[in-house]
């Protein structure tokens, strides 16, 4: 199976600031959003089938953190018209009571997120 973290893609999603470096960014992401699709996930409802394992427990900062970041960035990716099987791995991961348990608070994430997203950028602007 693959084993694939979308690490340098997802940051420069979170960090992108202007039309053309977030199509760019948001295209760079799908891609790799497909290739986990195909390659790790496939037809099963976890990475290691019909219960969570580590596989899952790796990507699943990704299924509270995605929508967050979607969120402050203004361009949704994880859609389930393009990406069906990563969109209901999701909400499967999200159902996990000991999951569901621990996820942090949504707007508390968002803000944090915001604030985070605006030193990078400004620290970069600023080289």
């Amino acid at each position: 199976m693959l084993l694939f973290i979308p690490g340098p893609v997802f940051r420069a999603f979170f960090l992108s600031t202007d039309g053309e470096d977030q199509e760019k960014a948001a295209k760079d992401l799908l891609e790799v959003l497909k290739i986990i699709e195909e390659q790790a996930l496939g037809d099963k409802k976890f990475f290691g089938g019909d219960t969570i394992n580590l596989v899952d427990i790796t990507y699943g900062v990704l299924s509270f953190w995605f929508k967050n970041v979607e969120e402050v960035i203004g361009i949704k990716v994880l859609e389930p018209s393009t990406l069906p099987r990563p969109s209901q791995w999701v909400q499967n991961f999200m159902e996990v009571p000991v999951i569901k348990e621990t996820i942090p608070d949504h707007d508390k994430m968002l803000a944090y997120m915001r604030r985070v997203r605006e030193k990078i950028v400004a620290e970069q602007l600023n080289k």
